[in-house]
């Protein structure tokens, strides 16, 4: 009855094995028993005569110079990175120095794998449109070799009516660059909480850190420890362990003449050194203007942790961990606004219901509300979220996700208070989007899933991954979606109140 509602349009995102990036190679080092082969690839290079570097050389960018931005700089870079298994680095010509960087260089293409789970928000550039229009910023999971996720990007203008015009994808990508952060006292407070470590030194350097700081400043007074207290058995842990928590916190930022579309938020951090997954974009507003934030899921190919990302420009980002339980797994969602003066997220802490959680004084998430569980036979696994809530006259729209028989994805929809979000108004009596035979098959069979939609001009837009294989797109009038949605009784006063 209500799949009727969700209408797809013909627009389909497919991966592009063509959109690659370049990546430190070193041989040897994909064995099962590691041994790196590098001392003995730079001694073959500086074999090579003058003429034969040479050739090599203008045969390589010759290849690979139209496909990447600043190939002569990361062969330059790559070779610093491995010059100190040169026999006699002094002794090699610049242009071996260059073949030596191409050599531990390749190429790698970020969505060959799969392309899903998109999120999408305004775009910082609205120059240029006509009635009706509004361009769009589309967040996308790429999926490439070793099923290793990144973070990327398309464009696209929506409108006049059901129009949709998704900009060219083409043109040599960038990856993020790490940048200077201001770091936050409070984000390293919750996050040695989270981890138990209150001790001398760590009260010690907390007491004597600002409410931001650079990397100097925590240098700076890590340094000024007193020595009785470094001399002591658990002083070197303490300290690594400190390091390392406030190392969690980085920024990346992007040359101002790439387009949003080649940028790559691509892993820094160990956290998630296999995989940025599922990245959920909201436009925050507040009294200090707006901002882009998202939440994304951080896989270092064992544990996963849920992290924050914020933005003015979509151009330089800052990556911070997120804390406290409401956060313990997957599909964390942020409002796009305070609520009462609250900061609140939709989760799934337990694996399987869909939650609301609040952030506290001490920047942890704190125990979630349980919004809705499995009940309906197409969601009987597992629910969740399918991105951030949307505001809308009558509530709060979430869309939710659902999973049924033979691990089938499904997404559905809730409306929640827009005064009190713990409050479920109502509900859709059944699935608005489901698996069609058209987006069955892929990657990961019998999915269809969001990272989140927008409304523009009372309709809502809908981007959605199919199976993992390709991002199509559905539109829905928001007022027929609220209209078919059948009303929730309310909860009895004492089940309100937990």
């Amino acid at each position: 009855m209500t799949g009727s509602l969700a209408v797809r349009q013909d627009v389909v995102l497919t991966p592009d094995p063509r959109r690659v990036i370049l990546k430190l190679f070193v041989p040897g080092e994909d064995a099962a028993l590691v041994r790196t082969r590098a001392r003995a690839l730079i001694a073959r290079v500086a074999r090579l005569d003058e003429e034969e570097t040479g050739r090599l050389l203008r045969d390589t960018f010759d290849r690979f110079g139209a496909r990447h931005r600043d190939l002569d700089g990361t062969f330059h870079h790559h070779y610093d990175l491995v010059r100190h298994r040169a026999a006699r680095a002094w002794d090699l010509s610049p242009a071996a120095r260059l073949l030596v960087g191409a050599y531990f260089s390749h190429e790698y293409a970020v969505e060959a794998a799969a392309l899903c789970n998109p999120s999408m928000v305004t775009h910082p550039d609205q120059s240029g449109l006509g009635d009706g229009q509004v361009r769009v910023a589309i967040s996308l999971r790429q999926i490439g070799e070793g099923h290793r996720s990144s973070i990327g990007f398309a464009t696209a203008v929506l409108g006049p009516g059901r129009q949709l015009a998704v900009a060219d994808r083409s043109g040599p990508l960038v990856v993020g660059q790490r940048a200077r952060v201001r770091h936050r006292r409070d984000l390293l407070v919750a996050g040695l909480a989270e981890e138990d470590c209150d001790n001398e030194v760590t009260a010690t350097v907390l007491d004597a850190l600002p409410d931001r700081y650079d990397e100097g400043t925590f240098e700076r007074v890590l340094g000024e420890l007193p020595p009785d207290l470094l001399s002591r058995s658990t002083g070197p842990d303490t300290l690594e362990h400190v390091r390392r928590t406030n190392a969690a916190s980085y920024a990346t930022t992007f040359p101002t003449d790439t387009a949003l579309h080649q940028r790559v938020l691509w892993p820094a951090v160990p956290a998630e050194s296999n995989g940025m997954e599922d990245a959920r974009f909201i436009r925050f507003t507040d009294e200090s203007g707006p901002v882009y934030r998202a939440t994304y899921t951080a896989y270092d190919g064992r544990h996963i942790a849920t992290r924050a990302l914020a933005s003015s420009d979509l151009r330089r980002f800052e990556s911070t961990p997120m804390r406290g339980p409401g956060i313990r797994n997957k599909g964390v969602a942020l409002f796009p606004r305070t609520v009462g003066g609250r900061h609140l997220a939709l989760c799934r802490a337990d694996g399987e219901t869909l939650g609301l959680t609040c952030l506290d004084g001490e920047n942890r998430w704190q125990e979630p509300v349980p919004l809705h569980a499995p009940r309906d036979s197409w969601e009987l696994i597992q629910v969740g979220n399918c991105g951030s809530p949307i505001e809308t006259d009558a509530g709060w729209l979430v869309l939710t996700h659902g999973v049924g028989p033979m691990r089938r994805y499904a997404i559905g929809a809730l409306l929640l208070d827009l005064h009190r979000p713990e409050r479920v108004l109502a509900r859709l009596p059944g699935a608005l989007l489901s698996p069609d035979e058209a987006d069955r098959d892929g990657y990961v069979p019998n999915v269809v899933y969001s990272c989140g939609g927008l409304v523009h001009a009372g309709e809502l837009w809908l981007p959605y991954g199919a199976s993992d294989a390709r991002i199509g797109l559905a539109t829905v009038p928001v007022a027929a979606l609220i209209g078919a949605m059948v009303r929730s009784p309310p909860r009895p006063a004492a089940q309100a109140a937990e």
